[in-house]
């Protein structure tokens, strides 16, 4: 049987993205991949490349939360956020909930969509600050990254559970890729930059090895209709323990739909099913500016379907 799917990569960088879609047509013989410009760090980005997306009429199977920097210098989002707080985790909960809808349509029992998030370890050194999300009060660049990180996986967790309870075919899932020879330690300390110049290849995982939890993520069959976890080199793995927290889940969910954009109608009913909750998940509706100043200063399966990943340069 032939197997068709449709690749959507979504980036900031047209030259590199579309080298990469090149590349990959070659290697699969798949002409049907296809790039889309969306910057992570801009909610009106965001927003123009889902409609483009939509407008496409396609199904979405997998959507993959790749993007991010790392230890950047302190700065911020076209939009005013911190810049690892907006683009590593406020972008991807933006993206992930405008496409929730497309996402619910193309699953279906036996045949879950997928949302797969890229996280790091690092989120376990991490604290969430609710009060100073922005780290407006003391900035230092590794705890800014672990902190997006250590939202992500926050995010992702609320997430499932959005999904069960309201009895979608929709997985969520984080994982960790470990650590990988990539461009992203451009702004780390020289003497890292140097010992990853000399010991890399060594000490440091490839592009190749770094994405095989994530497409185990996306396509394994044993995953099927599984959700809610961290994933580390393919397996299961215990997150930090304050992810399990589902009050704190629930205030950053809240946050973070306020400081999108979007209006937070997780409401918790218990009246008529005891000891279960219903809960509806968040829909597009313009948030005032007062909200944000308020927050924001503080696989292959299918013989049909698509797959979408989102990355940052």
């Amino acid at each position: 049987m032939e197997i068709l799917v449709d690749n959507m990569l979504s980036g900031n960088n047209d030259r590199k993205s579309r080298k990469a879609v090149a590349s990959i047509q070659e290697e699969t013989l798949n002409d049907r991949v296809e790039f889309l410009f969306c910057d992570l760090a801009s909610i009106s980005s965001i927003q123009n490349f889902v409609q483009q997306f939509l407008a496409k009429g396609l199904p979405l199977h997998v959507l993959v939360n790749n993007a991010g920097v790392m230890m950047v210098p302190q700065r911020t989002t076209r939009d005013g956020f911190e810049e690892h707080f907006g683009l590593n985790y406020l972008g991807h909960f933006l993206l992930t909930n405008l496409l929730l809808d497309t996402l619910k349509a193309s699953g279906q029992p036996g045949h879950c969509a997928r949302v797969v998030t890229v996280s790091s370890a690092t989120h376990y050194v991490a604290e969430l600050n609710l009060d100073d999300l922005q780290s407006s009060w003391a900035y230092s660049p590794h705890a800014a990254y672990a902190q997006s990180k250590l939202a992500l996986v926050l995010f992702t967790y609320h997430l499932q559970h959005l999904l069960t309870a309201s009895g979608s075919p929709v997985t969520a899932n984080a994982v960790d890729p470990g650590v990988v020879n990539t461009d992203l330690y451009r702004h780390v300390f020289w003497g890292t930059r140097l010992i990853k110049k000399l010991l890399g290849w060594l000490l440091f995982k490839t592009p190749e090895e770094g994405a095989r939890t994530s497409v185990y993520a996306a396509v394994a069959p044993e995953l099927e209709g599984v959700g809610g976890r961290y994933l580390y080199n393919e397996k299961d793995t215990p997150s930090l323990k304050v992810t399990y927290d589902q009050r704190m889940q629930q205030e950053l969910w809240a946050r973070s739909c306020r400081l999108t954009g979007i209006q937070d109608s997780s409401i918790v009913h218990q009246d008529d099913v005891p000891g279960q909750a219903r809960v509806s998940e968040c829909t597009a509706q313009a948030a005032d500016q007062q909200d944000k100043e308020k927050l924001g200063g503080c696989g292959s399966r299918w013989t049909e379907g698509s797959a979408l990943s989102a990355s940052h340069d």
